[in-house]
C-alpha cells in the first residue's frame, strides 16, 4: 500500500468520524425542535463525496499518474489544511455543525471562529480538499470533475443552507 493509499484512507477515515458527529449533533438538534431542509440533494452529496475518494484511487493507479513532487507535496499540504479548517468548523458550530442542513429554531447564527471572516468556511474546505486531494497523485481528471460537480451541488446547498438560516420555521418545505 502506498503513502497516497493511505493519505486517502486517512480522509475516509475522517469522513467517517464526521458522520458519527453529525449522527449525534442530529440527535441533539432534533430534541430541540430542529428542522431539516435539503434532505433530498443529500445523497448526490454522498455519492460525490464518495466519488471523489474512490476517483483518487482508480485514476492515480488505472491511469499509471506519477507522482509530481513539487505539486504533490504542496497538495497535501493543502489536504492538511482543508482538514484544520473543517474541525475549526465543527469545533466552533459545536452540537450545531452537521453534513445536513439541521437549523434549530430561535439559536442566533454563529459568528465565530472561521465565520467571522466566511459564511460558509466547511465549504471552502470541501472545495479545497477536493482539489488537492487528487492532484497530490496527479489525479487532475478526478480533481476537474469533483470541482465542477461540487460547484453544482454547492450552489444548490448555500442556497439552501441560506434559506433554512433565513427562516428556519418553513426549512422542510425545501429540497
Amino acid at each position: 500500500m502506498t503513502w497516497y493509499t493511505l493519505l486517502v484512507l486517512a480522509v475516509a477515515a475522517e469522513r467517517l468520524a464526521e458522520l458519527v458527529v453529525a449522527r449525534r449533533n442530529t440527535r441533539w438538534s432534533r430534541a430541540r425542535g430542529g428542522v431539516e431542509a435539503g434532505s433530498g440533494h443529500y445523497p448526490a452529496m454522498v455519492a460525490l463525496h464518495t466519488a471523489l475518494l474512490v476517483g483518487c484511487l482508480a485514476e492515480t493507479g488505472f491511469a499509471d499518474r506519477p507522482f509530481p513532487p513539487v505539486l504533490g507535496w504542496a497538495m497535501v499540504a493543502v489536504v492538511l489544511a482543508a482538514q484544520g479548517l473543517r474541525w475549526w468548523c465543527v469545533r466552533t458550530l459545536g452540537p450545531r455543525w452537521n453534513t445536513r442542513v439541521i437549523v434549530v429554531p430561535g439559536l442566533p447564527r454563529v459568528t465565530g471562529g472561521p465565520y467571522r471572516w466566511l459564511s460558509h468556511p466547511n465549504y471552502v474546505a470541501v472545495a479545497a480538499e477536493g482539489i488537492a486531494l487528487p492532484l497530490a497523485h496527479g489525479a487532475w481528471l478526478t480533481a476537474l470533475v469533483f470541482t465542477a460537480l461540487n460547484a453544482a451541488l454547492l450552489t444548490v446547498r448555500v442556497r439552501c443552507e441560506d434559506g433554512a438560516l433565513a427562516h428556519p420555521a418553513a426549512a422542510d418545505a425545501r429540497a
